[in-house]
């Protein structure tokens, strides 16, 4: 099984169904599709396709930061969220990293990958899948914890009152917490929630963001990570290589960090879709676990649901590779209203609940 969602290409080979009519519920897009404004500057970008990026991506890295409000030194611009993961991973080798089970599988890869030893911390069903206090006791003797809120896949948040204690903590025992805030763009009053303000507070702490899921563009590569530690930030970019971040992608990034109306308007749009999609899957007696970003984390024991759906062009995400969760488990992604209720009425066909 392929480690995330989106694969449509593999979908299309199994199932037969050519790509461009699989409607994919199993990668975690803003619905509302790239802004004009991005696609623009990203196909103007081109004709600075015969000369090299910025190498500092300096106009995207000022825009960032007057967003975020922070100094520029404070940031290191990657090729997605991904990209910082893995540098910070090979840049820090820690000897023994810390992650929630269930969350987002890179985190993982890239300690693995680095030689670090990890060890999980599983979130309970019966507690929602949340993040609490009991963390902080795992945290000894650990060199670095990365955290994801809202957590991927089960898009349950953790207040900023409690991620500042887990940072504090990592600051008592020298470990780095590295918080990933690439859904919290999708959350209502995100302010509550992210940690971005008390950067300068703790500079073992690195926070991550991404363009693909709000602005809708995974495809062009786009993310960055923000830490009071310059040093850090410095040996970042010197542990990769040079010019990551392409000419498009900085063009891209600029456009998008001026639409605000537009992510007002997702914000919005995915609250109302994700309070129906949640609503209706209780009508056929399927759980959730309130989910506060794009995408509605299930459980159903409805056997074969993902080829199920996939027999009807539908691709959801089965979460049975993550850790601690069983085949029981899905996440579908918040889309347009026709879509999601296209979801809905293939779903009653398979439960045959009405």
């Amino acid at each position: 099984m392929e480690s995330h969602g989106a694969d449509i290409y593999t979908a299309s080979r199994i199932s037969g169904i050519d790509e461009n009519s699989i409607i994919d519920f199993s990668s975690n897009i803003n619905p509302l599709g790239v802004p004009e404004s991005v696609e623009i500057a990203a196909m103007n970008s081109t004709k600075n396709a015969n000369r090299y990026p910025d190498i500092n991506s300096r106009e995207l890295t000022e825009a960032i930061a007057a967003i975020e409000n922070v100094p520029t030194e404070w940031i290191f611009v990657s090729n997605g969220a991904a990209e910082a993961i893995f540098r910070i991973a090979f840049y820090l080798k820690p000897g023994r990293g810390l992650v929630t089970a269930p969350t987002f599988s890179e985190y993982e890869n890239a300690m693995k990958a680095s030689g670090t030893f990890v060890s999980f911390v599983n979130l309970s069903e019966e507690n929602n899948f949340k993040i609490n206090d009991d963390i902080l006791k795992n945290i000894n003797k650990t060199d670095i914890v990365f955290l994801c809120n809202p957590n991927n896949p089960t898009g349950q948040i953790t207040d900023s009152s409690t991620v500042e204690k887990i940072a504090a903590h990592c600051k008592k025992s020298d470990a780095v917490l590295v918080v990933d805030e690439c859904f919290l763009d999708f959350v209502e009053n995100k302010e509550k929630y992210s940690i971005v303000d008390k950067i300068h507070k703790y500079d073992n702490l690195i926070v991550l963001k991404a363009f693909t899921k709000i602005y809708a563009i995974p495809g062009i590569r786009l993310g960055y990570c923000m830490s009071s530690n310059k040093d850090l930030i410095q040996g970042l970019k010197s542990s990769g290589p040079p010019w990551n971040v392409s000419t498009i992608a900085q063009a891209a990034g600029i456009a998008a960090l001026k639409e605000k109306e537009y992510v007002k308007k997702s914000v919005e749009y995915v609250s109302r879709q994700r309070e129906y999609l949640v609503r209706e899957l209780h009508i056929l007696n399927i759980k959730t676990y309130e989910s506060h970003a794009n995408y509605v984390f299930f459980k159903t024991g409805v056997p074969n649901l993902k080829q199920e759906l996939l027999t009807k062009g539908i691709l959801i995400r089965d979460c049975s590779n993550y850790k601690n969760l069983s085949g029981d488990y899905y996440r579908i992604a918040v889309k347009k209203e026709h879509e999601n209720k296209l979801l809905i009425e293939k779903l009653k066909e398979i439960t045959g609940i009405q």
